[in-house]
């Protein structure tokens, strides 16, 4: 096995790190959407509570049903490609993003609220100096947590012609080629892997 990859390698290196190239862009671009979108919309359900509840309320279906199966709901309205593959993924992380950072700010004690306000900040400084910084490791997690489900599913938006790693996994299947899906797969994990490392470091400094 680990010949036959190495092989591959040697000849085709050009052609995986198109692929890799390929499934990074994908997922961060789609990471990026969701947080431009999410960050905004967790402090909105902060602050109105019966969105909170819709948004959870969301989320839990969304768990139920599998990745795969939330993309080839969406081929009948966004078609296939990239875009609709960077749509559907965005849609996949953005619930954990509102989640976590609605649950951030909600974390922040009424009392220091009230501290804050008897010295005289206003709402705009209570954001910045008080809710932002303590509700700044629930986002980071729920990044961390958005970001491996989009680098996980973007292997399944091959499905729907995105490319990425996924290319190298369904192919090998399709061929028996057990040297490409363990080579396709196991750069989808290291990239999981690597990403949850480094966000746990950054999320542990944050606490400091």
């Amino acid at each position: 096995m680990g010949q036959e990859i190495q092989l591959y390698l040697q000849e085709n290196r050009g052609e995986y790190l198109g692929y890799l190239l390929d499934h990074i862009r994908l997922s961060g671009l789609a990471i990026l959407l969701a947080i431009v979108i999410g960050l905004p919309l967790g402090y909105f359900c902060y602050k109105k509570a019966v969105v909170f509840h819709v948004a959870s309320f969301t989320t839990q279906v969304l768990r139920i049903i599998p990745s795969l199966a939330v993309l080839f709901i969406l081929i009948p309205f966004i078609g296939v490609g990239f875009l609709p593959a960077l749509l559907a993924l965005f849609i996949l992380g953005l619930s954990p993003i509102v989640l976590n950072t609605a649950q951030g700010f909600l974390e922040v004690k009424d009392q220091v609220l009230e501290t804050a306000r008897g010295l005289g900040m206003d709402n705009r400084q209570i954001f910045w100096k008080i809710l932002l910084p303590q509700a700044f490791p629930y986002i980071l997690t729920g990044i961390k947590l958005a970001l491996i489900e989009i680098i996980a599913s973007a292997s399944l938006a091959t499905y729907i012609g995105a490319g990425g790693l996924g290319s190298l996994i369904f192919t090998g299947l399709g061929l028996y080629r057990m040297d490409l899906v363990v080579l396709g797969g196991g750069s989808v994990a290291l990239l999981s892997f690597f990403t949850n490392l480094l966000l746990d470091l950054v999320i542990k400094q944050s606490t400091h």
